[in-house]
């Protein structure tokens, strides 16, 4: 055997030891989230929970970096550009499953540009309207949007964002045609909602909770089949008044293409271990998500399934967004 073979041979046998060696030194320093929305919402309420318990595990505080924008791609595309050493990390929403279909013109492809690693928690999407408002079921909905074809406005944490699509399934469903009003996260969607600048909304719980309390938001119907443990027993879901719509909020960690194996491995071992822990599912559950805990080859079958799911919603209503 030549010097040169040798030496690419003990090359080979050395990289899974020091793969491991690199993750178990890291990490040395502090860990950043990039969260591409405002704060409040179930991306960033999620992200502090599981930072706070990720930190003692790795004895590293995690920083949070709330990064907004064009419905929540300024701040993936900051995490995508990031060096790739597993010290800035993603903790995002699934919404970017559609946005390269809506967006074909950004500047990165999250496809490529992401390493999945933990689906963290599902959050339901909340069909709502103002308390005050005209509309107190989803049988006035149907009536007021079959008599008034396009002029119905809801609101969304932005332009390709889930909640946007899921009432576009809602409108297939039963023939409706709505107005699409976009807001920079959900927290001013809710917010629209809640003093009645349009009639409904796609919301998570968490983003609405406090407006439910004080009684200026009233929930409709939840837009999942099932119906999550820790929702009201009051509220029903659209699969109860006849529609087959399922639509719910994955939120996970991604790092940045490039980030060592064994630094992805490591990190999606202790979130798995985290979400174990029961007192955590309860605070996730007191801000509206239950705990997935779906590791990384689960995981990105589960992104490949919904971007063709929501693919075709897109196509059959013909949603656009202009970038």
């Amino acid at each position: 055997m030549s010097i040169a073979k040798l030496a690419a041979l003990l090359l080979l046998t050395a990289l899974p030891c020091a793969g491991n060696a690199v993750a178990q030194s890291y990490p040395t320093r502090p860990v950043r989230f990039i969260v591409p929305f405002p704060a409040g919402g179930v991306a960033d309420t999620s992200a502090r929970v599981i930072a706070q318990k990720l930190g003692e595990a790795l004895g590293q505080n995690i920083v949070i970096e709330n990064r907004t924008g064009a419905s929540g791609t300024l701040g993936v595309d900051a995490a995508t550009r990031a060096n790739p050493d597993g010290y800035t990390l993603l903790f995002t929403t699934g919404d970017f499953v559609t946005i390269p279909t809506l967006m074909p013109k950004m500047s990165f492809d999250p496809y490529t540009a992401l390493i999945p690693i933990t689906q963290v928690a599902t959050a339901p999407l909340l069909l709502a309207g103002p308390a005050a408002g005209p509309i107190g079921s989803i049988k006035d909905l149907v009536a007021q949007a079959k008599a008034n074809p396009g002029k119905i406005a809801y609101s969304s944490p932005g332009n390709g964002t889930i909640n946007q699509l899921a009432v576009e399934w809602l409108a297939i469903e039963a023939g409706l045609r709505f107005l699409h009003v976009p807001y920079r996260g959900g927290v001013p969607a809710a917010t629209a909602l809640a003093s009645g600048d349009v009639q409904i909304g796609a919301v998570t719980p968490s983003s609405v909770q406090s407006l439910l309390d004080a009684g200026k938001v009233r929930p409709l119907a939840l837009m999942t089949r099932q119906k999550p443990t820790f929702t009201p027993a009051s509220w029903t879901t659209l699969a109860e008044h006849g529609y087959a719509v399922d639509a719910a909020l994955w939120v996970a960690l991604f790092a940045p293409t490039g980030t060592p194996q064994s630094i992805v491995d490591r990190l999606d071992k202790e979130v798995l271990r985290i979400l174990q822990d029961k007192d955590v599912r309860m605070r996730l559950n007191k801000i509206g998500t239950e705990a997935s805990g779906i590791s990384q080859r689960a995981f990105v079958d589960r992104i490949r399934s919904d971007a063709a799911h929501y693919l075709r919603i897109i196509k059959q209503t013909g949603v656009k967004v202009a970038h």
